[in-house]
């Protein structure tokens, strides 16, 4: 990826890293080095920029928003993602979990529903010089089985249940990270044992946009 540091963000770059990162128990060094050299001020519009560091989600439009830098952070460590792995991304938004993804994995499938953030996400993760990116304008919620199955699968909207569709594309062993529920909404951690067997995880409460799509209106 090309050198995009802008020294003007440096200062809320580096206290992002170390006070909403690090303090807060991220551990996972590589996670924390993805964090580190991701500009995150590129990834949300222009008019807020000021902002993108700040402990908060932000809106991208669309009514849709870039999830907080600790969210983006404690998700991705718990998917564990290793140099190998082929990971699927539910949810583009505005591509910096997607960068995120690619600094840590082999490749990364992404798929976003909405034309107007894919077209504005696949565009800015090509001028960062990512070719280990896949992107895809698609319904989400059926993921993107050509490629499939997927060593992590993480989904960035929340269903209101673990979709079959998605752990259908995981593989043996894999792991994959989303939230879920209507109102009260928990981060959930899922390891597949085998074809019918998963061992699920609830871990804290969060707040995401509710999925869409066809497999979400079937739930």
């Amino acid at each position: 990826m090309a050198n995009t540091r802008d020294e003007k963000f440096a200062r809320l770059w580096h206290k992002m890293v170390e006070e909403q990162i690090i303090r807060r128990g991220i551990q996972d060094e590589r996670v924390i080095a993805a964090m580190r050299k991701v500009p995150r001020h590129l990834f949300v519009p222009d008019d807020l920029r000021h902002l993108a560091y700040k402990d908060a989600p932000l809106p991208i439009g669309e009514n849709q928003t870039i999830s907080q830098p600790y969210i983006v952070a404690y998700m991705t460590a718990m998917l564990d993602v290793k140099c190998k792995h082929r990971v699927l991304e539910i949810g583009t938004g505005s591509g910096y979990q997607t960068a995120i993804l690619a600094e840590l994995a082999q490749e990364v499938y992404t798929v976003e529903i909405i034309p107007e953030l894919y077209h504005l996400a696949t565009q800015r993760l090509k001028r960062l010089g990512y070719t280990n990116i896949h992107t895809r304008l698609s319904d989400g919620s059926l993921g993107w089985s050509e490629h499939a199955p997927y060593d992590r699968i993480i989904v960035t909207a929340a269903p209101t249940e673990i979709p079959h569709v998605l752990t259908d594309q995981l593989k043996e062993g894999g792991v994959m990270v989303l939230p879920v529920g209507h109102f009260d909404q928990h981060l959930y951690k899922v390891l597949k044992l085998s074809k019918n067997r998963l061992d699920v995880i609830r871990g804290p409460m969060v707040r995401f946009v509710p999925m869409t799509g066809i497999a979400e209106k079937m739930n």
